[in-house]
């Protein structure tokens, strides 16, 4: 028997629908989705694991032009993934097309590395098929050869998708996994508890609130038969402060009841959160409070 380990970096524009690819993949809710741009902020893995085959994707940030520091923070990770991934997927939204900055940082991405390079069009549940072709057109001029569509909301050509992977990485003798056979993520239970209460906060906000929001952890205690969580919903302005509370508590509330739910589902146990709403005025240009929220870099 032989087997096989690689990395696999998802990249693409927000939301090109990447997260919901690596969940999707996974049959696990790795990364949070919602509506709103630049909702994943970290690198995070989703480790597929099979008898034979153990594939780690990298669920990045979108591929975006910085504004602040957090923006670098996140264009950092990018990087990071492309630089040590086996396969390179870059995911689409074939609702949208390509535009002509992704076609330039896509020839800056095949002039800049020597790894396989897979164009995802996703999302074609949501579009007729005539009106791929001209896209296929389009990327089939830059000169990429590996090309699926699929949509990973529905799983259509997911399993495609493993198998032309499969075909990059080398067959080893032994069995060279990296993770636990029972790790579906690297990431704590901590940090995905902080992640599902963003998740709700961003989707039941809609766009009452732009991307300056942050949850915060500070408490996190394990009892016998129940989970105690207290976090701060960090936003930028006073005003924001306001909507995310909601008339009489309204909002809070009802972003505290759904997290909760989804929490005790991830830890299998009952959870007591207690949400509070912090402003941190232009905490995303700020080192000090992106380092506190988990935001590290190195290089700061």
């Amino acid at each position: 028997m032989t087997y096989k380990f690689g990395y696999i970096a998802v990249v693409g524009k927000p939301n090109a629908g990447k997260s919901t690819l690596v969940n999707c993949l996974i049959q696990n809710k790795v990364a949070i989705v919602s509506p709103k741009a630049q909702t994943t902020r970290n690198n995070i893995l989703g480790i597929l694991t099979t008898q034979t085959y153990q594939l780690v994707f990298i669920d990045t940030p979108g591929v975006h032009k910085s504004k602040n520091a957090l923006d670098k923070f996140m264009n950092k990770n990018i990087r990071s993934a492309e630089g040590c991934a086996d396969v390179i997927l870059y995911l689409i939204d074939s609702t949208k097309g390509l535009e002509d900055f992704e076609c330039d940082y896509l020839k800056s991405l095949q002039q800049n590395t020597d790894v396989e390079i897979v164009i995802i069009l996703n999302k074609i549940d949501l579009i007729k098929k005539t009106k791929l072709l001209p896209l296929l057109q389009k990327v089939s001029e830059l000169g990429f050869e590996f090309v699926l569509s699929l949509s990973a909301k529905t799983g259509e050509n997911v399993d495609d998708l493993i198998q032309l992977i499969l075909q990059f990485l080398p067959d080893s003798q032994t069995k060279n996994f990296v993770y636990d056979e029972n790790y579906y993520t690297d990431k704590s239970l901590k940090f995905m508890v902080s992640e599902i209460i963003r998740e709700k906060a961003l989707n039941f906000l809609n766009d009452e609130i732009p991307h300056g929001l942050s949850v915060n952890i500070t408490k996190y205690e394990q009892k016998s038969t129940l989970l105690i969580v207290e976090a701060d919903i960090v936003c930028e302005k006073e005003s924001h402060k306001s909507i995310i509370i909601g008339k009489n508590g309204a909002m809070i509330k009802k972003i505290g009841q759904s997290a909760r739910k989804d929490i005790e589902e991830l830890v299998n146990t009952k959870v007591y959160l207690n949400l509070f709403v912090k402003v941190k005025k232009d905490w995303r240009e700020n080192l000090n409070f992106l380092t506190e929220f988990g935001y590290k870099n190195e290089d700061w």
